[in-house]
C-alpha cells in the first residue's frame, strides 16, 4: 500500500536549523544531513505502521546517522503520512506533541 506524504508548514524550520547548525558545522554536511533525513523518510514510506506510537498516535523513525527523530501520525483513511516535526533527539518531545494537538 502506498502512502503519500504531508508536512506541517513547521517541518520546513525544523530542516532549515539542523542544515544550517550543520553547515556551519562542516561545509557540506548539511548534504549529508539532509540526504539522511530523506533515506529516513523513504524507509517509514515504505512500512509507516512498522513504527511504534510513542504518545497519542504519533510514531517516530530515528535517522541513521545524525541523533535525529522523525515525528508523524499515519492517516489509514487516505494511506497518508503526516509529519509533524524532525528533531534532536536531545529536544524535549513535548515539541512534537504540541504540534500533534495542533493537526
Amino acid at each position: 500500500m502506498a502512502y503519500s506524504l504531508h508536512y506541517l508548514d513547521i517541518v520546513k524550520v525544523d530542516l532549515v536549523e539542523a542544515k544550517d547548525w550543520y553547515k556551519n558545522q562542516k561545509p557540506g554536511l548539511e548534504k549529508q544531513f539532509s540526504r539522511e533525513v530523506k533515506a529516513c523518510i523513504a524507509r517509514l514510506q515504505k512500512n509507516p505502521l512498522g513504527y511504534e506510537i510513542k504518545y497519542k498516535n504519533v510514531r517516530t523513525a530515528f535517522t541513521d546517522v545524525f541523533p535525529y527523530a522523525i515525528h508523524f501520525f499515519v492517516n489509514q483513511s487516505i494511506n497518508q503520512i503526516v509529519i509533524i516535526a524532525v528533531v534532536h533527539q536531545t529536544r524535549n518531545p513535548l515539541l512534537a506533541d504540541k504540534r500533534s494537538d495542533d493537526e
